[in-house]
């Protein structure tokens, strides 16, 4: 992994999405169906927040709580991460270790900032084992 490598290189292109008045059901078989763990929540095609596999099991822990009924912008994390494709992925994976981050949402930069990718710890850990 050569100090100048860029986040394009690992990230996961053209992620998967969800709209934040979907329910979780609906997130947690989108990530089942896709095999993943984070999708970028949007409203209006706007990113809004991140939804993790993580945040749906919590949810799905607690007592007298329908997964069915429960909506994506309950539980989602608001603003997430955000991060353009050619930041360093050095500096990306230290920032993540830092605040502990499963994921970073990778966005074109301009006004409409558009997801173009999500950069998971596990796309960090893929960098570190091609080195």
């Amino acid at each position: 992994m050569s100090n100048d490598e860029r986040v394009a290189a690992w990230m996961t292109s053209q992620p998967h999405t969800i709209g934040d008045e979907q329910t979780l059901a609906s997130a947690h078989e989108r990530m089942r169906h896709w095999g993943v763990r984070h999708l970028p929540v949007l409203r209006g095609g706007r990113l809004v927040g991140v939804v993790s596999s993580r945040d749906i099991a919590l949810v799905e822990s607690l007592p007298g709580v329908d997964v069915e009924r429960v909506m994506v912008n309950e539980a989602m994390t608001e603003e997430p991460w955000t991060v353009t494709a050619d930041a360093k992925l050095t500096d990306v994976a230290r920032t993540m270790a830092e605040r502990k981050l499963g994921a970073a949402i990778v966005i074109e930069p301009g006004a409409e900032q558009a997801v173009v990718g999500v950069f998971t710890t596990t796309d960090a850990l893929r960098a570190l084992a091609a080195r």
